[in-house]
């Protein structure tokens, strides 16, 4: 029983311990040496290692995934169940989902658009409508100032995703705006 609570236990920290030094150490790291070394297409370089290191997390992630959950469920068949079982299956199961979401949708659905424009959207020309700009202007107004959000590119995406992706950053600015507009007025 030991030794099940301890492969679950080491496939969670490495799942949870990579997902944390991928997004606070890892991306970032290539994106700030590729641009401080002023390689060309340092973005898409970028971009494109480090969608080869999560492509291949992914695969750890199945793995740590089927580890945990199969230790888990070895662990309530033995016996005696772990404390609060259901809910450790339950997020074990959420995780795992949203690994294969993230891993085989999101990565086929990215892999669709780049093919589309051929290439990566931070590889088109400054001009190009199908690019994605979010821009800040603050103008000053007789009561304070005025922050005026502006996003464009939404051309790029594909006809299915277009409506929804619009709507759903306007609600999300429309929330995050809010939300700064409640902690400036509570300061």
């Amino acid at each position: 029983m030991l030794a099940l609570r301890f492969a679950g236990l080491v496939a969670l920290t490495l799942w949870v311990g990579g997902l944390l030094v991928l997004g606070a150490v890892a991306a970032p790291s290539i994106f700030e040496v590729l641009a401080a070394h002023q390689v060309s297409n340092d973005r898409v370089i970028a971009g494109a290692v480090f969608g080869e290191i999560l492509r291949r997390f992914h695969l750890l992630s199945y793995g740590c995934g089927f580890v945990l959950l199969t230790t888990l469920v070895a662990r309530g068949v033995l016996g005696p169940r772990p404390i609060w079982f259901a809910a450790r299956v339950g997020t074990a199961c959420l995780m795992v989902s949203a690994t294969a979401y993230s891993g085989l949708v999101v990565s086929s659905q990215i892999a669709r658009v780049q093919a589309q424009i051929g290439g990566a959207p931070s590889s088109l020309p400054e001009g190009d409508p199908r690019r994605t700009y979010v821009e800040f202007a603050l103008e000053p107004t007789a009561s304070g100032t005025r922050l005026t959000v502006t996003e464009s590119g939404f051309a790029q995406l594909p006809d299915e995703w277009l409506e929804a992706s619009y709507q759903g950053n306007t609600e999300g600015w429309r929330a995050e705006l809010g939300e700064l507009v409640a902690y400036l007025d509570a300061a």
